[in-house]
């Protein structure tokens, strides 16, 4: 019996300790069914030479996963991998649908996610949705965070404001002024991300079994969330310009939906941008089919301005008909969770007093953090040169994607992402990378349809390391 191969991806410089990151990368392996059961891990030795670890580190990682159920030692022949016994002792591995289930690992939403997260700390990941580590300020971050902690103690104890931090509301307000939408700080809602905006306007503007639009492709994580509501959603097909109008009205005639989340600025997964002509458009067809629309705009940021001008819905409604969302998480740490809603008045009590009612409040430890950053002027600087390092890796990043025989329609000039056309099931080129510990975000997860798709997005920012590019070759030959 041959020893298991197991992909180098141990960081140095993330500060995890050596053994936990083998423990969680053998783990994981296990779990997605990529080790399977009875096969022989590599000799203590064997793995220590191979990941550049000492022999004890490895000793204490194995005998972690042994106490963990994940392995069996074998006196004189190794360790190898055990058959873990379900969580759930009611199901039966013999059932041949159970059986079939626990093998097969769909390529889903969670999925996706799931394994974003496992990906080590440190380890840019073509699939991923924020910028590499390194690129961000961590020392920026750390130093606000310095200043906070040696501020009045008490209000750090206590709970926040369920509205959240004024000074970041007021803040903030400079901020949108900036880009054209007047909007008071009582206006404003902190939130934990986009993900909890989202989730806040959807609890209060639908119920079970009402209809919500979508760009198509989108932001997948939505998806998901708002058919766990009991939401059904319909995705609008997005071209390099805006939604497709006739579309839009022929399906709001039909569906009659309360919200439309749409991207207007740097569009996930294309990075492409609203014309002015469309948002007119949208906001005169919002308005016969009394729609509310939502605005993601968590890549606002990451855009250039100047002369690639960008047309935000709420800079021409002002906040009437529009919700507006953002955030930091893109642009300068997700770990602090800070975002934002801006509404009309009236929208923005609302929504505090339901965020009220689910969480009392964010912490704002963060919020302060974020305050401190953006108010003292380090910020700008440091979205200087993000976009200046973003400009110099996309166009050869692009020239590699095309050479490989993808197709860019059109080609992004801003942003971070790439939407590539493979011409081929990305669903199964996905399955393939997971194989080698490669993860790869397939178009299908984009879509509320999650059909197959030749599509693939990519993160041109994370796409430094040869790895994914290896496996693209071989793949797409």
């Amino acid at each position: 019996m041959t020893d298991t191969t197991i992909p180098t991806l141990l960081s140095r410089d993330s500060g995890e300790p050596l053994a936990d990151q083998i423990v969680r990368m053998i783990s994981a392996r296990i779990d997605d069914k990529q080790l399977r059961v009875g096969s022989r891990m590599p000799s203590i030795r064997r793995f220590a030479a191979a990941h550049g670890v000492s022999p004890f580190t490895v000793v204490a990682s194995y005998d972690r996963l042994v106490a963990q159920g994940y392995l069996e030692s074998r006196r004189g022949a190794g360790f190898f991998v055990r058959e873990r016994a379900p969580l759930n002792t009611a199901l039966r591995r013999d059932d041949p649908d159970i059986a079939g289930a626990l093998e097969k690992r769909a390529l889903d939403v969670v999925w996706l996610v799931r394994h974003m997260f496992r990906q080590m700390p440190g380890q840019p990941t073509s699939a991923a949705g924020v910028l590499p580590t390194a690129w961000l300020d961590g020392q920026g971050v750390a130093n606000a965070l310095r200043a906070v902690s040696r501020q009045n103690s008490s209000a750090l104890l206590n709970y926040a404001s369920p509205q959240g931090y004024a000074p970041l509301r007021k803040q903030l307000q400079r901020k949108l002024a900036e880009l054209e939408i007047a909007a008071a700080p009582e206006q404003f809602v902190t939130t934990l991300g986009v993900t909890q905006g989202l989730d806040l306007v959807a609890r209060e503007f639908c119920r079970p079994g009402d209809t919500v639009f979508v760009d198509d492709p989108a932001w997948f994580l939505m998806f998901g969330s708002f058919a766990a509501m009991g939401l059904k959603v319909v995705g609008i097909r997005r071209q390099a310009d805006g939604p497709d109008l006739a579309e839009f009205e022929a399906l709001a005639a039909l569906h009659k939906p309360r919200l439309y989340i749409i991207n207007s600025v740097l569009h996930n997964p294309s990075s492409t941008s609203l014309s002015a002509a469309k948002a007119f458009q949208i906001l005169r067809i919002a308005e016969r089919h009394d729609i509310t629309m939502v605005e993601d705009d968590i890549y606002c940021d990451l855009h250039p301005g100047g002369s690639q001008p960008a047309t935000r819905l709420a800079a021409l409604d002002q906040l009437q008909r529009v919700i507006y969302l953002g955030g930091f998480s893109k642009s300068l740490a997700p770990n602090l969770r800070v975002g934002f809603i801006a509404a009309s008045s009236d929208i923005a009590q609302r929504l505090a007093d339901r965020k009220m009612l689910a969480t009392l409040s964010t912490s704002d430890l963060g919020e302060r953090v974020v305050y401190k950053i953006l108010s003292e002027g380090v910020y700008r600087k440091h979205l200087d040169r993000i976009r200046t390092r973003l400009d110099a890796i996309r166009p050869p990043v692009l020239r590699r994607i095309e050479s490989l025989g993808m197709t860019l329609e059109p080609a992004p000039t801003a942003g971070m992402f790439a939407w590539a056309d493979c011409g081929r099931d990305t669903n199964v080129l996905a399955a393939r990378a997971m194989d080698e510990g490669l993860l790869l975000a397939p178009g299908s997860l984009f879509s509320p349809t999650q059909l197959p798709s030749t599509k693939l997005r990519l993160n041109v920012a994370a796409m430094e390391d040869d790895t994914a590019w290896r496996f693209l070759e071989r793949s797409l030959a």
